[in-house]
């Protein structure tokens, strides 16, 4: 191993050293403490930060394993990503765990080893390392589903997350394969070469890149790959909800956007339509259905699905030479702003939430502007910020992707975008309406963690959408080492 190859995978060791470590400590941690596993798995992702830096300071990008792992602007910034998600999750669940008396202290080192997948879906160059990738990311989110055994429908979320998962880690396999039939070579340079020197076979190259957009569109809960999303999401512990609805898309999204972006860009005329149509078909199907959720579980799983739609509007950008930078820097913007306002969210319905499966309804959130203004205001923020209205980072994430399909002349998905974040106004609207207007209980928990989670959220929601230029250009430049 070269200083290269030990550089660039310092901060994926780092936070995999810790969470093993995490596990054994735990082992001596009492079993009303374990909170105190909580914290030192907060600190392990402050250190996996600090880590990040030194590395980013040493001169990006660091390409090693023989270009099987890239550490650049991109994966920086997808790190930062994953790590805040992960942060938001651990604090929301110190104290949930232990209201829901699921509080074991193998949540924390699980959660650790998913952030792990995710990071390493944002350095792989290599087809091979994004499939190992995908797997440590998804395992451990199997295992958090069912964490709140055995209560059914959470061993029934875990159940069908498992399956469907395995099903679609199948066709991804079987894209790399034939990919690999086709170029000789699983590296994503490697494939842009055959494809240039025309050596690849166009039929099975198009099948296998089929085939892997099948795996990475069952990460992202794009139609028609989403029907696991709302069982999923109604079932599992809040928490894990929240963590999967970020994390996991925001792993899946990385690794789509670095695969087809650098390793298929010649053979954007045939997969980019493809993704036009998936984009809005995700699009209305999410929104649509999403108004008819009385559950506010199920609701923001539809609107997930939804978002994915959005950025994979940005997608369609992609391969259309320098119109590709600024599309993947508009679809890193969706994430970083989806990340805010869906955790914020989340983190308002765990307050919310009386119990395990009690306090679900979006009618339980009647009377919370009488009782809990402030925690009100903020889900009221989120909810403009989902539908997409300034002065919001949702308005601005969303004027970013819709300018971006426009420049690459769709401007009819961008139609679709616009269409859909109207009839979207219908339910997120309506918890504002629910809130305010009903008179209710609007009963709430919201311990210290939690508020932070809230208060962070809400503001960076607000701010970002006052001043989102640092941020963009931040991601411009986190992109530029995609496209050189």
């Amino acid at each position: 191993m070269t200083t290269s190859d030990f550089n660039a995978i310092l901060p994926m060791f780092t936070l995999a050293g810790w969470a093993c470590l995490l596990l054994l400590a735990d082992l001596w941690i009492p079993k009303t403490r374990k909170a105190i596993t909580g914290w030192l798995a907060l600190l392990g992702l402050a250190v996996t930060f600090g880590v990040g830096l030194l590395v980013s300071r040493l001169g990006l990008p660091i390409v090693a394993f023989n270009g099987m792992v890239t550490f650049d602007g991109f994966a920086n910034l997808l790190n930062l990503i994953v790590l805040f998600t992960g942060a938001a999750g651990i604090l929301m669940a110190l104290d949930y765990l232990k209201k829901n008396n699921i509080e074991r202290g193998e949540f924390y080192p699980l959660l650790l080893f998913a952030i792990t997948g995710m990071m390493m879906m944002a350095s792989a160059s290599d087809l091979i390392i994004v499939f190992l990738a995908l797997e440590l990311l998804s395992i451990p989110l199997y295992v958090l589903a069912g964490f709140a055994r055995p209560r059914a429908d959470s061993e029934e979320s875990a159940m069908k997350y498992f399956l469907l998962g395995a099903f679609a880690s199948g066709f991804f396999v079987y894209g790399v394969a034939l990919t690999y039939g086709a170029t000789q070579t699983t590296n994503l340079q490697g494939v842009v070469a055959a494809i240039t020197s025309a050596s690849a076979t166009d039929p099975l190259l198009l099948a296998g890149a089929a085939l892997i957009l099948v795996g990475l569109s069952f990460k992202v809960a794009a139609v028609p790959f989403h029907m696991w999303t709302p069982d999923v999401y109604e079932g599992a512990p809040t928490v894990v909800t929240a963590f999967m609805s970020v994390g996991a898309k925001a792993g899946g999204f990385a690794a789509l956007l670095r695969v087809f972006f650098t390793a298929f860009p010649a053979l954007s005329a045939d997969w980019v339509p493809v993704v036009a149509i998936v984009s809005a078909l995700t699009m209305t199907l999410g929104n649509v259905v999403a108004i008819a959720q009385s559950s506010i579980k199920r609701m923001l799983a539809y609107s997930s699905i939804a978002h994915a739609g959005y950025i994979l509007m940005a997608a369609v950008a992609g391969g259309q030479g320098r119109l590709s930078a600024f599309a993947a820097s508009a679809a890193l913007f969706y994430l970083m702003a989806y990340a805010l306002m869906n955790l914020g969210a989340w983190a308002v319905v765990i307050a919310v939430e009386k119990r395990e499966g009690e306090g679900n309804r979006i009618e339980d959130f009647a009377g919370l502007g009488a009782t809990r203004p402030g925690l009100a205001l903020a889900m009221a923020v989120f909810m403009l910020s989902l539908t997409g209205l300034p002065p919001t980072v949702g308005f601005i994430g969303k004027f970013y992707v819709f300018r971006a399909a426009i420049d690459a002349g769709y401007m009819w998905l961008a139609l679709v975008g616009v269409i859909t974040s109207l009839i979207s106004a219908f339910y997120y609207l309506r918890v504002i309406m629910v809130m305010w207007m009903r008179p209710g209980e609007g009963a709430a928990t919201l311990p210290r963690a939690l508020g932070f989670v809230v208060g962070v959220t809400a503001i960076a929601t607000f701010l970002l959408g006052i001043v989102p230029r640092p941020v963009m250009e931040m991601a411009e430049r986190a992109l530029l080492s995609l496209f050189i």
